[in-house]
């Protein structure tokens, strides 16, 4: 069964922007990390820092029976993207949003995700253990 890893805009520069924030962790470096740890898995990794693109893959996920469940890091689209909600709302398969940081210890404006209400969890604030706890939501709901 395949795990869709979507990640939205921004975070292509994880390792470069704000580390005192994010860390030093690359995407690349995640993307190692859990086929790593997770071999029984197939991954599907996706990163755009376009909205649109975003619910392209999702669409396609939708149409693929194969699709397990997606694990999601919808950045900044979080709290602003009613399109990209509505696109996680149409996948019948489980959905975990994931966030390094901690977003309710953040801007006011980060405190509410739009997004999470489309999927069946929300894990903030453990950096790279954000995506290991998401994966592991994510196998007990599939």
């Amino acid at each position: 069964m395949n795990i869709l890893i979507l990640n939205g805009p921004n975070l292509n520069l994880l390792g470069e922007r704000e580390p005192e924030i994010y860390g030093s962790t690359t995407l690349s470096d995640i993307e190692i990390l859990l086929q790593a740890e997770f071999p029984a898995h197939q991954f599907v990794f996706f990163q755009s820092n376009h909205e649109g693109e975003l619910i392209e893959r999702l669409h396609s996920a939708f149409r693929d029976s194969d699709m397990g469940g997606v694990v999601i890091n919808p950045g900044g689209f979080s709290h602003t993207s009613v399109a990209l909600r509505d696109a996680l709302s149409a996948l019948r398969i489980p959905k975990v949003e994931v966030h390094l940081s901690n977003i309710h210890a953040r801007e006011s404006f980060r405190h509410t995700s739009l997004t999470a209400g489309a999927c069946q969890g929300l894990i903030s604030g453990f950096g790279l253990d954000s995506y290991r706890l998401g994966i592991r939501a994510l196998e007990r709901l599939m």
